[in-house]
């Protein structure tokens, strides 16, 4: 089936100024009396769409080797900062889903209009390298947990699953693919079923969740800044805010807020619902895999897991076969979520950047710059397995330049979204803004407490 040609490029936004409505909030559906051309299905599951794929892609299997970690070495201790992180997460996710349906354009796009060149290229560096590395870590790990299951050689799953990630990602069709990204979600389920396997005292667990323990120690603040690093990180920004703009050149009624400010009541109401569903998903299927790994290998002193695989391995002899095998294939699953997102977000950003044509609704010989950068993110990710690189190590680093590079994308898409001549009429509301600066100062310190622990 064809793809629909937009008549506005997606890489390119326009200019053109809307009629003013309800200046600094959303849209005052009173000040203009036209009917919402793309008021969504009352089914609140039809509205979840980048905000669930988004989140879902936030537990790929280097999420699950640092969550696995936290649980094995902390118990239930730390479980607190799941529900801490949260709205932290659901901030800076809304705004970035606003950003793209606004001026439609992603975040990348916007800090080419709008700064100095040397600002998105040096950012978008940054992310990339630490994109291709984490690609390349899920891979390895994705590899190892089908030799978990199956046998066989770790690397040539590696180089089948980046294969088919690719594949996948080129040839089938926009819609459909999108439609495969939300049932892989279901993928997280394996690790809400495994902590129902496992012995958890849930009133211990109640207990963490509302009344932090923590001791301020160099290991203890180490994990908690991994944890956050690991929640917040900015491939999920660019990739969320480029979905939004996905969405908007899919569908023929649909136009950047800016230049059809009636579409915006819906619109915000679809951001909201999608996102915090997705980061609420995306949370508790952490928190889950933090009780687990705490009820068995915690419980059992096992307290050095590196990888995602290793905790699945350590799960066998404690917790049963059955609980192994659900938790490996969750990790093949996840990773085939987060890949594309991974390496998505990669090519959109120096896309956006470069002024290439961008986005998943062109075929690849309509974008062939867009689908060559996508393409090589992801070679690089499998050759990575290749190499004697030590993929933990380089995990780390990934993490340090994710806390890193969050804080001044954060920074930048606040100033972005509190402007007038990039959101128009649509700047942030004061909650969202005070919420959004919140989550920035709460990274900044993480980034300066994983520097100084390093």
């Amino acid at each position: 089936m064809a793809r629909r040609r937009r008549r506005l490029n997606p890489g390119i936004a326009h200019d053109e100024d809307c009629v003013s409505g309800a200046m600094g909030g959303e849209y005052n559906p009173a000040q203009n009396h036209r009917a919402d051309a793309t008021e969504h299905p009352e089914n609140p599951l039809k509205l979840l769409g980048p905000g669930l794929i988004t989140g879902a892609s936030d537990d790929d299997p280097s999420g699950i080797a640092t969550y696995s970690q936290v649980g094995a070495q902390f118990g239930y201790g730390l479980s607190w900062v799941m529900l801490f992180s949260w709205p932290l997460m659901c901030a800076v996710q809304e705004i970035s889903a606003r950003i793209g349906r606004v001026t439609g354009r992603g975040i990348a796009g916007n800090l080419r209009k709008h700064y100095p060149a040397w600002v998105g290229f040096s950012i978008v560096f940054l992310l990339v390298t630490a994109n291709v590395i984490n690609l390349g870590a899920d891979l390895g790990a994705m590899g190892a947990a089908l030799k978990l299951l199956v046998g066989g050689p770790a690397l040539l799953y590696v180089a089948l699953f980046g294969l088919a990630s690719l594949l996948l990602e080129i040839f089938v069709h926009y819609d459909r693919y999108v439609s495969i990204l939300k049932w892989l979600s279901l993928s997280l389920l394996a690790y809400v079923g495994v902590a129902f396997i496992v012995d958890i005292p849930w009133a211990t667990v109640g207990y963490n969740l509302v009344i932090p323990q923590m001791e301020f120690t160099s290991s203890s603040i180490t994990a908690v800044v991994a944890v956050l690093g690991t929640t917040i990180s900015p491939y999920l920004f660019f990739w969320q805010a480029e979905e939004e703009v996905e969405d908007v050149n899919k569908r023929d009624e649909a136009n950047p807020l800016r230049q059809a400010p009636e579409q915006a009541p819906s619109e915000f109401r679809r951001i909201r619902w999608d996102t915090y569903a997705g980061m609420g998903v995306s949370n508790a299927v952490a928190l889950f895999i933090i009780l687990t790994t705490a009820a068995t290998l915690n419980a059992h002193g096992i307290t050095d897991i590196q990888t995602s695989s290793q905790a699945a391995e350590a799960l066998r002899p404690i917790a049963g076969p059955f609980a192994f095998g659900v938790f490996a294939l969750g990790i093949i699953g996840t990773g085939l979520l987060a890949l594309p997102v991974l390496a998505g977000s990669s090519a959109y950003a120096l896309g956006e950047m470069l002024g290439w044509r961008v986005g998943l609704l062109h075929r690849a010989r309509r974008a062939k710059a867009f689908y060559g950068a996508l393409a090589t993110a992801t070679v690089i990710g499998v050759i990575l397995n290749f190499t004697p690189i030590d993929p933990i190590e380089a995990l780390f680093w990934s993490a340090v330049i994710n806390g890193i590079v969050a804080v001044p994308v954060m920074g930048f898409m606040m100033h972005i979204s509190s402007k007038s001549a990039a959101m128009g009429e649509f700047k942030l509301p004061v909650g969202l803004r005070v919420m959004g600066w919140m989550t920035t100062l709460v990274m900044a310190c993480a980034a300066v407490g994983l520097l100084v622990t390093a």
